[in-house]
């Protein structure tokens, strides 16, 4: 009898018999291209879960829009096709439409403020995540957005001489120009270039650093230097997918998206405030609130705008406690 014959075989079937280490692909989509500070984010974060979790957790990440827009990749996560995204509002607002609270006009007045809402309403927006299928990774802020245009603007009657645009179908943004009677003109985002280079529109919104990566500025001269809003945006993973994890790698991935996505958002803030000064080098000129009191009338209209969402797109609940844990922030200290 061949003895290593029959011992090469029966280390074989052992083998075979013994349970394969369970492997997770997530493949994740998003609008931010490959090379971003967005994207070298995600891929540190990925890489770290990967090693953290001995290779049980892998990624497939599809970045600049190829899986399409944000409303594409959230209908590919139902179906399946995907099992995590990275987010702008409009996104956020796909899969847990209270979320966009975050998002309206002049509710924050510098980062401090957004970071104690964002830490004392954590729990409450994760609750509503997951009762979508969704759980969150991390939150990933876009950044402060302005108003651009070709004509200059220091109040809110101004506005109305510019052909401003809106993201086609954002409740948050149709609320703020309803609560400033302007009408803007409705637009896919992948539309707003060329219809600058028409003239169909002379003003725009977002964030310095977004409007430089979309070349938008070349076409503006102008800059309203109050923010309108602080846009959000978030990494999230399917919750059917997430519960199929060891409870230690959700725990990994959970640690790791709060060290990654909390240092992209501060990075975020830095490239902003940069952007702000390349801006200023390519020569458009920042406006100021002709006044404290266009301050306060455009603190009014977003007060109105939130009012106005209030038991339609979040519950007047939710927005009380927003508000509340704001007021409380900037009570005086003892």
């Amino acid at each position: 009898m061949n003895f290593s014959k029959t011992a090469a075989v029966y280390l074989t079937a052992m083998a075979l018999a013994l349970p394969l280490k369970a492997q997770t692909m997530i493949k994740f989509a998003t609008l931010a291209p490959d090379g971003s500070t967005w994207m070298k984010a995600m891929k540190q974060f990925t890489t770290e879960t990967t090693l953290k979790t001995d290779g049980r957790v892998k990624f497939k990440i599809y970045p600049g829009g190829v899986s399409g827009d944000e409303k594409d990749v959230v209908r590919k996560i139902r179906l399946g096709q995907l099992q995590a995204g990275g987010f702008t509002g409009v996104g956020i607002g796909e899969v847990a439409p209270e979320a966009r609270i975050l998002d309206t006009p002049f509710l924050f007045k510098n980062a401090k403020e957004i970071d104690y809402v964002y830490k004392t309403m954590d729990a409450d927006f994760r609750k509503i995540f997951e009762s979508r299928g969704y759980v969150l990774l991390g939150w990933a802020e876009v950044g402060n957005v302005n108003i651009f245009s070709n004509i200059p603007v220091t109040r809110p009657e101004d506005l109305r001489d510019v052909k401003m645009w809106i993201w086609e179908g954002d409740p948050i943004a149709e609320a703020t120009f309803a609560a400033l009677k302007i009408k803007p003109i409705p637009l896919s985002i992948t539309d707003v270039m060329s219809s600058l280079q028409t003239g169909m529109i002379n003003g725009v919104y977002g964030s310095p650093l977004s409007v430089i990566a979309l070349q938008w500025f070349a076409r503006m001269k102008y800059v309203f230097a109050l923010p309108l809003t602080n846009a959000s945006g978030a990494v999230l993973i399917s919750k059917k997918t997430f519960d199929t994890l060891t409870p230690a790698d959700q725990k990994t991935m959970l640690a790791l998206g709060e060290k990654y996505f909390r240092a992209l958002t501060l990075q975020s803030r830095k490239e902003n405030e940069q952007s702000i000064g390349i801006l200023k080098k390519k020569g458009l000129v920042f406006t100021e609130p002709a006044s404290p009191a266009v301050v306060t009338e455009l603190e009014k209209a977003g007060e109105d705008a939130r009012q106005a969402l209030a038991g339609k797109l979040y519950s007047r609940e939710l927005l009380d406690k927003v508000e509340n844990a704001l007021r409380t922030f900037r009570a005086p200290k003892k």
